[in-house]
């Protein structure tokens, strides 16, 4: 079982620190006491999941550590944040040569409450046109997917290393939607003969806690009404 402490910390900010944002992204990897893993990333709508799909006003951070982390100077230029503290569930794959999450062993276990899922890809150059025409089948069924909460793409460069973030009402919904809707079961059917990928990963984690703003995930009053009408249920 693993003590990592994971945390997706998410900003948004005004567009006149956009530069600021841009230039943290280069330096702020340095002096994290205590962290062994960290990814600053750029973020898009999640509308397209495509390159034009930038979102130059809202930026985020993945850190594994042994202690809660802060970012006081990207909270200095934002307006908005939040974080989400996660427990791995399930890791496949590598980031950058590296497998950051330790899964605690909780896998088979009945999640109670949300889940977050993340993808993070790095394109081979030959492949990236065939895997943006395979993307909007499927960017489709996920806007309509049942206990959807929120999502959004992450990238640590404009085009080539693409990843997303979803966050979903139950493990049952996500399940769903990876499994049961044909278009995303085709994509990942294609994967292995299409070859889209130089490095891949796939994580699920449990969702622990959530704080701050969450419209700056993209979180909408319509999937609070949902949550708490599933909870009512269940």
């Amino acid at each position: 079982m693993s003590d990592d402490l994971v945390s997706l910390h998410v900003w948004r900010i005004p567009h006149r620190f956009v530069g600021s944002a841009m230039l943290r992204m280069a330096f702020a990897r340095r002096h994290l006491p205590g962290v062994r893993f960290a990814k600053f990333l750029g973020t898009g709508t999640g509308l397209t999941f495509g390159p034009g799909d930038s979102d130059l006003t809202r930026w985020a951070a993945i850190s594994v550590s042994d202690r809660p982390v802060r970012f006081p100077g990207w909270d200095a230029i934002a307006v908005a944040q939040a974080r989400l503290d996660l427990e791995p569930l399930v890791s496949r794959g590598k980031w950058s040569g590296r497998e950051p999450f330790r899964p605690t062993g909780s896998s088979r276990r009945v999640v109670d409450g949300p889940v977050l899922a993340l993808t993070r890809a790095r394109l081979r150059p030959a492949r990236a046109l065939r895997f943006w025409n395979a993307v909007p089948p499927v960017v489709r069924e996920l806007a309509a997917a049942p206990g959807l909460l929120a999502r959004f793409g992450i990238g640590e460069a404009p085009i080539g290393w693409q990843g997303t973030v979803s966050v979903w009402r139950s493990a049952t919904d996500l399940t769903a939607f990876a499994y049961r809707q044909p278009e995303h079961r085709a994509a990942i059917a294609r994967t292995p003969t299409d070859r889209w990928y130089a490095e891949e990963l796939f994580a699920r984690f449990a969702v622990r806690h959530i704080s701050g703003d969450r419209s700056v995930l993209g979180w909408s009053s319509a999937a609070e009404s949902e949550t708490a009408e599933y909870r009512e249920r269940t």
